[in-house]
């Protein structure tokens, strides 16, 4: 990873850090996060305000995932971990394979959901969400 790179990743950790603490994300946020992450960042906003943002929590676990909805017109779902990974073609090919990503708008929309609370909540048991990350 480069040095720019980690930089970047840094100033986004402290304004990801700064919206979860006041439950908002001002102007100001939005735009070092789109100056970031660009047509990504914007992307994310829609899919937000579209509440296409939904966590599965595992009980009695705990732990959890999104479930994110895609853009186009069959509005598939994609699994994803915000901070590591997502099931769609542009996290492998622009974020993994070509480097020239951060990271998809998939992962941007569930960690701006999950700052703001503007996410669904999903309750399931542990081995329904075992079954979902086996089905990947």
């Amino acid at each position: 990873m480069s040095a720019a790179t980690s930089v970047s990743l840094a100033v986004a950790d402290a304004v990801w850090a700064e919206i979860k603490c006041a439950g908002q994300a001002s102007d100001e946020h939005l735009s070092i996060l789109e100056t970031l992450f660009g047509k990504n960042m914007l992307r994310a906003c829609k899919i937000v305000d579209e509440r296409g943002v939904r966590r599965v929590t595992g009980a009695p676990s705990g732990r959890s995932l999104f479930l994110v909805m895609g853009e186009s017109k069959r509005k598939e779902e994609y699994l994803c971990f915000p901070e590591h990974l997502c099931t769609c073609y542009s996290f492998f090919y622009d974020v993994v394979g070509r480097g020239e990503q951060l990271s998809c708008k998939h992962q941007l929309a569930a960690r701006l959901a999950e700052a703001v609370g503007e996410h669904q909540e999903i309750e399931v048991k542990d081995e329904e969400l075992a079954d979902m990350l086996a089905n990947l």
